[in-house]
């Protein structure tokens, strides 16, 4: 259904449904709370690491990316989740795919931390 609200109304509404979405996501998706607990350690330390503006946002960049992809998962799992309990291949498929997805972004941000560190410290 298309809203009839645009500009400040439309962007009012935006927001508040994205806060709403992060709201459930904290409250509901253990992955993303530990997710998230582990980003709030890392950032500080991305300061301290990053030498560069551009490092810093590789830093930060990859801690948001999976966050983002982990949402993008658990929104993908929440409607499989509504559909039906029973198992089905194309949604065990589905489950998996997301599933891959954050584990590929998982492995980019500890390449990117640990590749970033090591260039500090022994580099």
């Amino acid at each position: 259904m298309k809203s009839r609200h645009t500009g400040l109304r439309h962007l009012t509404n935006s927001t508040s449904y994205s806060l709403k979405g992060l709201r459930a996501a904290f409250r509901n998706e253990t992955a993303f709370r530990q997710e998230l607990g582990i980003c709030v350690i890392l950032l500080p330390l991305a300061w301290w690491i990053g030498a560069t503006p551009v490092e810093w946002l590789l830093l930060v960049g990859s801690c948001a990316l999976v966050l983002i992809v982990e949402l993008l998962n658990s929104a993908v799992e929440t409607v499989v989740d509504r559909i039906g309990p029973e198992h089905h291949e194309l949604s065990g498929r589905a489950k998996d795919i997301g599933s891959a997805a954050v584990m590929i972004s998982l492995i980019m941000a500890g390449l990117t931390w640990g590749l970033l560190a090591w260039q500090k410290f022994f580099g």
